[in-house]
């Protein structure tokens, strides 16, 4: 029986099937749903758990090249949000960080390997992650 690191065996299952170049969503409360790609819904409630705290647990089981944010995200949240995701970010190492405009993010999104729905309430805090 696992006890530490990631337990919800849906979760475990959607990142097992990532390969090199795969990408994965973490997406906040309020994301649409996309039909053509496998949906993990964790959220309890608004906020809980967040975006960041779902990456936190990936970190260690998904080598992460890229991740890719709403270029929005940085103009629409107070600085102290924007320096906890870049923080986040610059823990992965030789990750690349690129913002492209919402909806040119949202056009990524189908392609993704899957999609880890959060509580999350951060304005243009989704995530993709692509592997390595």
């Amino acid at each position: 029986m696992l006890q530490q690191g990631i337990l919800n065996p849906d979760i475990l299952h959607l990142i097992a099937r990532v390969r090199h170049t795969n990408t994965l969503v973490i997406s906040d409360w309020a994301f649409p749903y996309w039909p053509e790609i496998e949906t993990v819904d964790i959220s309890l409630t608004q906020g809980v758990p967040t975006i960041l705290q779902v990456l936190e647990l990936l970190k260690p089981n998904f080598k992460i090249g890229r991740v890719l944010q709403a270029e929005e995200f940085l103009s629409t949240n107070p600085e102290q949000t924007v320096k906890a995701y870049n923080t986040a970010f610059e823990e992965i190492p030789d990750v690349i960080i690129e913002r492209p405009a919402h909806n040119d993010f949202k056009k990524l999104v189908p392609d993704a390997i899957g999609l880890i729905r959060t509580g999350d309430t951060t304005a243009y805090g989704n995530i993709i992650l692509e592997s390595v």
